[in-house]
């Protein structure tokens, strides 16, 4: 296990203090990965660096990306952060729950914005919700909080060398570009027989399209299957209109 698989990605982050806040948390706790969605600020800029202290080698190492997909194209297990429950069917674990996860892998961990959080669409991408126990009449964390708190657990598992994750070493579990690439190729299928005939329905469909891939924990045997399976598909339809 090591520090190196963790990376903490901030989705539309409002305020320069915070994401500079967040550089420093991350560093506090031996973290270095800092993947940044479209910040509202400019970014980088003095106000960040400044806050960030001791760790604007962070910033300065971190990745932007417009999007979030792009972004999750080398992780394996995302876990995003929510202060609500969503009615999705998606695990939704605690604190505690981090220890079953396998360190081994890429992990990142994904933080809404401080004004909205995340949407249901961004949730989507991820294989678990985390939620952060608070008082529940008040139940909002500012970012770099909710950030620190998660680092501290998380180093604290590596550190302690806890893992009770065991699998035979013959089954390559799927990476986030493996499941991205073929639930891609699933959609591209679906839009070409006109399956998302209600437009307004479509955003919806996606959402538990990418749930049940990500839900699934598919190998990568799993994912070229499927993969060859839906080109399969297409190829074939595209023949039979010859």
């Amino acid at each position: 296990m090591s520090n190196n698989n963790i990376s903490f990605i901030l989705h539309k982050p409002q305020l320069s203090e915070n994401i500079g806040a967040c550089a420093r948390a991350m560093k506090n706790f031996n973290f270095q990965k800092m993947i940044v969605i479209d910040p509202k600020p400019i970014y980088p800029n003095d106000k960040i660096l400044a806050t960030s202290v001791g760790a604007k080698n962070i910033i300065r190492t971190s990745k932007n990306f417009n999007t979030l997909e792009p972004a999750l194209k080398n992780i394996d297990i995302l876990i995003a952060t929510s202060a609500r429950f969503r009615n999705k069917n998606i695990k939704h674990i605690q604190l505690e729950d981090l220890k079953k996860i396998n360190y081994k892998k890429k992990v990142a961990f994904l933080f809404g914005s401080e004004a909205s959080g995340l949407s249901n669409h961004e949730i989507s991408y991820s294989n678990y919700t985390l939620q952060i126990p608070t008082h529940p009449d008040f139940k909002s964390l500012n970012l770099s909080h909710s950030l620190i708190i998660i680092a501290q657990s998380v180093h604290s598992i590596i550190n302690s060398k806890i893992s009770s994750f065991k699998k035979s070493k013959k089954v390559k579990e799927a990476t986030k570009k493996d499941i991205l690439s073929m639930t891609n190729l699933c959609i591209k299928n679906l839009e070409e027989i006109d399956f998302f005939r209600l437009k307004e329905k479509k955003p919806l469909m996606l959402e538990n399209l990418r749930n049940i891939f990500y839900r699934m924990e598919l190998s990568s045997k799993e994912t070229r299957i499927l993969s060859s399976v839906f080109a399969s598909l297409g190829k074939k339809r595209r023949l039979t209109k010859q």
